[in-house]
């Protein structure tokens, strides 16, 4: 009987459907277990060979583990708004939600060909209605909360309101705005409505604020720092330049050290642990202020080496500080400001990134050093950052490179100050750790008991307070963008208004266009019935605007990081529309126990999925503050690109054993691989059908073919290098895709896809299949398992076992292999043996188990079966293999029983016919036994 993947494949995926196997319960006297993948974003293109990789890796942990008695979630949905619809929307006028549906439904066609175990009854879409409606109600749980300091954690936003009605904020420890001023119970009780709102919002954890954002005026949008790469969006390649705006920003860094401290606690890898760490940013030093010379100004730094500060030379501030406008003097203001215009058209990440460039303005004003009381220069520089501190730093050139760099490109003088401690180019390197400011307190001092005495000398004067900064900055949360969450905001007297639960979802309104308006405004601006009123709790048209009882609402969206901060949670109870999720179901599943996804999210999705995760444990909503106790990033699956070589100039390709004779003339192209045959041929004529470009192409060929090279990269449309899964899975089958994936090595690790690989792996479930039968029958039998049977079958649980424990799939699959060939060779058909065999499979080849499982008599899925218990007995041996040695080398084998004592090995030895061949009659010398190794006759 033949193995038809196809029809098997076919038939058990929709039995699996039919019959929900695959369906968490809520509560279960089973223990729990979550395995969650990185939800995809659905893009038109559909998913490639790479996609599935992680997938595939979590579906085999989640069906070991109901195999293992577990009750297992095993979700999967979409992380379906993004800008790459709305851009599709731009140029096509098509609504995103109309190529969202077609895009989910496409991946949801190509993922249940390859098998998953998913429970489909909890999918979860970000782009519904009925998922951002709870999306809309954790922002406004936000709005409502405050950090306490004292507390160390989120409270309710009223909490704070009394407190200022009873005693005012003059002991309140909160994080906030830094311009909060200091007012009295009698002073808030006085403050009108707005007023005291004016207040909140510098106290809430989601609060709007002026602030430097990278706006791509091509998308009309702001783009998050991930978003840009080389000084351009990721999307589209467009320019994007630094512009204040006034934005709904979350405030993550009251929980800068929570995240810290939480990396401690959690199963991640060390890199990704490492990246946040990085991120965050933490260093201890002190906040000094310098007063601006002839001027009622202050100038406020942070620096981790306060022992430096007689060590200032000048002082830089961000090109978009808010003190530059006011201090730059008249014969500096031209050249001040042509520096700012060309800084903005530099992203944050490209300015951090480049240590080489040196560039900076004079602004012709000068700070007073704290103590000396000596006239400091004030420029601005590219390198500081507004965002960063405090947007100023101290540059101090014998304690730092770059300040050094910046001192001596200018021209700006470097006072010698330190006794006798060379500051030379050469000796600056070794210095950084162990120059002391010369000055009567700091002394013969080391570096770390100077920067305390510099902090309390300058704590003394007013000047200066120890401090740790953090890196992290608040998350600007808004998008000029239509296809995203709504804000559940409306505007009166130009404060936000919460809307209430009860009137949640508000959802995305009609517009024309997906463009920004002419005007500078959001796409939302277009739309014409986009107004709240506050007597019929609806959304009505603008027209009724009347600042009484209708009232514009929010004009931007959320971010796409809103949604897929909290989907984890959402997945244990996603039919809910009363709460965001049950106490019975987030106090059973918890947390996610295995979450497996990309690296790259390591500083967004990731970092921001933990603070909202502890503010919803601050405030009751969560059992745990940490959302995954472990996570493993699975590694790249990459594509082998196909090289075409075209000498330039002309629209003739050389193949590529030719190409050297052309030296540098040589221009190289990818073409599809998927019109390349296993032997890297080409046929011209495909590739003259392919794209225009090469209709009129002439081949320089070799030996009458076409040779491609050939380069292994990351699969990408861009290189032409994808395969899709969907032709693998029609030509292999999905087990194959997914033994093959499995089998290209280490999950963590990158690795090249060549599907001509994919046989090996096609060939052993043909060979799997063809010991379930004889011939055209089903060769299954009762028999006794053999000896051999057993020790087959035990070493084979053993290590898969281990395998799926340590997420070493690649192994198990090499041991499935030698399983198969073994149990081939002992012509095994005993059902105490295969059936086990199948279990074992199942998780990596799951169609081909179930068919098989059910030609053994069962009615039941065989994902339901107990995994086999491995018996260390069947590995013991109870006999050996001597090698029977006569003055050293080996001239037969006996098999002989491991508890005989040396003098009855020996004594069978010598009755051995061999033995007494070998000796033809004379006496050996000496006879040497080592139990249980070796029998060395010495004649």
């Amino acid at each position: 009987m033949s193995y038809d993947f196809n029809t098997i494949e076919a038939k058990w995926q929709a039995y699996w459907a039919e019959n929900g196997t695959f369906k968490a319960e809520n509560n279960s006297d089973k223990p729990k277990y979550y395995v969650l993948d990185m939800f995809p974003y659905p893009s038109g293109a559909g998913l490639h060979v790479g996609h599935p990789l992680g997938y595939i890796a979590s579906d085999i942990y989640a069906r070991y583990k109901r195999h293992k008695g577990f009750n297992v979630l095993h979700p999967q949905g979409y992380d379906s708004f993004g800008l790459p619809a709305e851009q599709y929307a731009i140029q096509t006028g098509q609504h995103p939600a109309i190529t969202t549906k077609e895009n989910i439904a496409r991946y949801r066609e190509q993922l249940d060909k390859i098998g998953f175990s998913f429970d489909w009854s909890r999918e979860v879409k970000t782009s519904d209605p009925k998922f951002y409606k709870w999306t809309q109600w954790i922002f406004i749980q936000l709005f409502d909360s405050w950090y306490d300091n004292d507390a160390d954690k989120a409270r309710a936003i009223n909490e704070l309101e009394e407190v200022f009605s009873k005693e005012g904020n003059t002991n309140v420890n909160a994080v906030c705005d830094e311009d909060v001023v200091i007012f009295t119970a009698e002073e808030w009780n006085d403050f009108s409505s707005v007023e005291k709102q004016e207040v909140l919002l510098k106290y809430r954890l989601t609060y709007l604020a002026e602030t430097e954002v990278n706006w791509c005026p091509k998308l009309g949008t702001v783009l998050a720092n991930d978003e840009i790469v080389n000084g351009v969006s990721e999307r589209g390649g467009h320019p994007v330049i630094r512009k204040k705006m006034t934005q709904w920003s979350m405030r993550i860094s009251a929980y800068a050290q929570r995240l810290l401290d939480g990396l401690a606690t959690i199963d991640w890898p060390q890199p990704l642990k490492d990246a946040q760490t990085n991120w965050i940013g933490r260093s201890q030093g002190a906040r000094v202020t310098f007063n601006v010379k002839d001027h009622d100004e202050v100038i406020e730094v942070f620096t981790t080496r306060p022992d430096t500060i007689f060590g200032v030379s000048f002082m830089t501030l961000a090109p978009e500080h808010e003190l530059v406008a006011k201090i730059t003097t008249p014969e500096q203001k031209a050249e001040i400001e042509a520096y700012i215009e060309a800084t903005a058209k530099r992203s944050e990440r490209d300015r951090m990134a480049d240590v080489k460039t040196i560039s900076g303005v004079f602004t012709g004003a000068y700070a007073e050093h704290p103590f000396t009381k000596e006239p400091v220069p004030i420029w601005i520089g590219d390198y500081v950052l507004a965002g960063y501190g405090t947007g100023a730093v101290m540059a101090v050139p014998c304690g730092d490179q770059r300040d050094y760099d910046f001192a001596k490109h200018f021209g700006i003088e470097i006072p010698n100050i330190f006794d006798g401690v060379d500051i030379s180019e050469e000796a600056f390197a070794d210095k950084e750790k162990t120059i002391i400011a010369n000055s009567d307190f700091l002394d013969g001092l080391n570096y770390k008991k100077a920067m305390k005495r510099a902090i309390y000398e300058l704590e003394k004067i007013g000047q200066g307070k120890g401090k740790i900064n953090y890196r992290l900055r608040d998350a600007v949360f808004s998008r000029q963008r239509y296809w995203g969450e709504p804000f559940p905001v409306y505007y009166v007297d130009g404060m936000p208004q919460i809307i209430d639960l009860q009137h949640l979802p508000i959802e995305l309104p009609e517009v024309e266009k997906y463009l920004p308006t002419e005007t500078g405004e959001p796409p939302l601006g277009r739309a014409d019935v986009w107004a709240w009123c506050t007597e019929t709790n609806k959304v009505v048209s603008n027209e009724k605007i009347d600042n009484t009882s209708v009232f514009p609402l929010e004009l931007n969206t959320m971010p796409g990081w809103a949604g897929s901060s909290y989907y984890f949670n959402r997945y244990m109870d996603p039919n809910n529309d009363e709460v965001v999720f049950s106490k019975e179901a987030i106090n059973y599943w918890k947390e996610v126990d295995l979450y497996i996804g990309g690296s790259e999210h390591a500083t967004g999705h990731l970092l921001y999925a933990r603070f909202w995760q502890k503010f919803l444990f601050d405030r009751e909503i969560v059992p745990v503050d940490e959302f995954a106790k472990k996570l493993i990033n699975q590694g790249m699956i990459l594509g082998t690109s196909a090289i075409v070589y075209r000498i330039s100039g002309t629209n003739k390709y050389v193949s590529k054993g030719l190409k050297d004779q052309y030296k540098n003339q040589i221009e190289e192209l990818r073409v599809d691989v998927n019109m390349i045959n296993a032997s890297d041929e080409l046929d011209p004529n495909d590739l003259r059908n392919w794209q225009p470009q090469f209709e009129d192409a002439e081949f320089e060929l070799e030996d009458g073919k076409y040779i491609v090279g050939r380069e292994v990269e990351k699969m990408s449309k861009r290189w032409f290098n994808v395969v899709n899964p969907d032709g693998v899975c029609e030509q292999y089958g999905a087990d194959s895709l997914r033994l093959y994936e499995m089998f290209l090595g280490p999950l963590e690790q990158a690795k090249p896809w060549n599907t001509a690989g994919i046989t090996g792996v096609h060939g052993f479930l043909k060979k799997l299949w063809k010991l379930y039968h004889n011939g055209e029958e089903f060769g299954v039998t009762d028999a006794e398992p053999s000896k051999d049977n057993l020790k087959t079958l035990h070493k084979t649980i053993k290590k898969v076992e281990e395998d799926i424990e340590n997420f070493s799939f690649n192994t198990s699959v090499s041991t499935f292999m030698i399983a198969v060939n073994e149990l081939t060779a002992q012509k095994c058909d005993a059902r105490a043996i295969l059936e086990p065999l199948l279990i074992l499979v199942s998780p990596y080849a799951p169609h081909i188990a179930e068919e098989l499982w059910s030609k053994l008599g069962h009615n039941d899925s065989i994902a339901t079966a107990a995994f086999p218990i491995f018996e260390e007995k069947h590995l013991v041996e109870s006999s050996k293999q001597y090698p029977i040695s006569f003055n050293g080398k080996m001239r037969f084998t006996m098999e002989l029983p491991l508890d005989m004592s040396k003098d009855d090995i020996e004594a069978a030895v010598m009755a051995h016919e061999k033995t007494q061949q070998q000796l033809a009659g004379r006496e050996p010398k000496k006879v040497i036994v080592v139990p249980g190794k070796i029998v060395n006759i010495v004649g």
